[in-house]
């Protein structure tokens, strides 16, 4: 199957060009789908610019794929030509270990296989040991398991980032029990912020917003955060110690969290949802005297994805979202490189790589 899309051609924004290849032939478990949206992620800059250091170009990113079914296997049984069909951030896994079993497919004992920058290596996605290719493109392959229904009558380039903006979100606040009257603390309004406000209010949680931007605290609000909290003015970080149950921090960027720590009650928890290069600072005795926790979240399993493609769409939640053609992708992933004070996601049209 020959594909138009977009790669990068070393670690460097500036390369992206556009790229010309093919998938792999699809079997019986296989859905073939026009990709008719593609997400921009904040992740699409780490791993562009190899900052995990095991990136191979061309590299074609993307993992907030969403489109309309063209053909299935002989086997398939979720999907029929003309559903709308979407594929977050994984495409393949063991199947056979515990957390695979447990439908938490992202914490794979041997490694799930990214929808790309991996490798292949479980016969589900590709001829073994050929690296994945992602969503900036017009058509895609992929093992039913690893793909989500999605409703007829939503608005596909809005629900395309919940792929993975929705589903890193949604899992922590699912996985901790956030519930009506839980004290919920965003930090860092981008994406993935703005979509953590909307499914935790959702949820009946009271939302406090918090970032380094005094000009994101009407937009936060206006997505159903109750308060609003400038990290950088310490008297009000103070008045607001120990006012959190959990905190769900989306900063990419390298930062200092114990600031944000000091605003968690007794046995609150601190995840780190946002991907940063360099180790983390914590003062252990911090979290001894009041029981407190640090601890991470990596998107979601295949189960919980679909579950909260449902609840998303049927409660109208949804991203702001700016959609872009082929041509202004290096623009969009060089604002989210820099400060990004934008409250929307950036959104390709896939149908433009054809003329790009």
């Amino acid at each position: 199957m020959s594909v138009n899309g977009y790669a990068a051609m070393s670690a460097d924004l500036g390369s992206l060009a556009p790229h010309k290849f093919d998938r792999y032939a699809p079997g019986d478990m296989d859905v073939s789908f026009d990709i008719k949206y593609c997400g921009i992620c904040h992740t699409d800059v780490h791993f562009i610019k190899n900052d995990l250091g095991f990136s191979q170009y061309p590299m074609v990113p993307g993992h907030e794929l969403i489109g309309t079914v063209t053909a299935v296997g002989s086997k398939v049984t979720k999907f029929q030509v003309g559903d709308n069909i979407g594929v977050g951030c994984m495409v393949d896994s063991c199947m056979d270990c515990k957390f695979c079993k447990q439908h938490e497919e992202q914490y794979c004992n041997t490694g799930s296989t990214f929808t790309y920058g991996g490798v292949s290596k479980y016969g589900r996605c590709g001829p073994a040991g050929k690296p994945t290719a992602g969503g900036y493109s017009d058509k895609m392959v992929v093992n039913e398991h690893f793909a989500v229904k999605v409703p007829k009558d939503v608005q596909l380039d809005k629900a395309a980032p919940l792929l993975c903006a929705g589903i890193t979100m949604y899992d922590p606040i699912v996985e901790h029990g956030v519930k009506a009257g839980t004290r919920v603390g965003i930090v860092g309004l981008g994406g993935l912020g703005m979509m953590g406000i909307k499914i935790a209010k959702a949820m009946g949680a009271e939302v406090t917003a918090i970032s380094t931007s005094p000009n994101k605290e009407a937009g936060a609000k206006s997505m159903g955060a109750t308060n609003f909290l400038l990290s950088t003015d310490a008297d009000a970080m103070a008045k607001a110690a120990k006012s959190l149950d959990i905190i769900l921090d989306t900063v990419s960027a390298d930062h200092e969290v114990m600031p944000y720590i000091s605003l968690l009650a007794t046995k609150g928890t601190h995840v780190m949802i946002g991907l940063t290069a360099k180790p983390l600072s914590v003062a252990g005795s911090a979290l001894l005297f009041g029981r407190q926790s640090v601890t991470g979240s990596l998107i979601g399993g295949m189960k919980r994805t679909q579950e909260m493609i449902d609840f998303c769409c049927s409660k109208n939640i949804f991203p702001d979202v700016k959609v872009i053609g082929a041509s202004e992708i290096k623009d969009a992933l060089m604002k989210l490189e820099g400060k990004n004070d934008s409250l929307v996601r950036y959104v390709i049209d896939c149908g433009t790589f054809k003329s790009a």
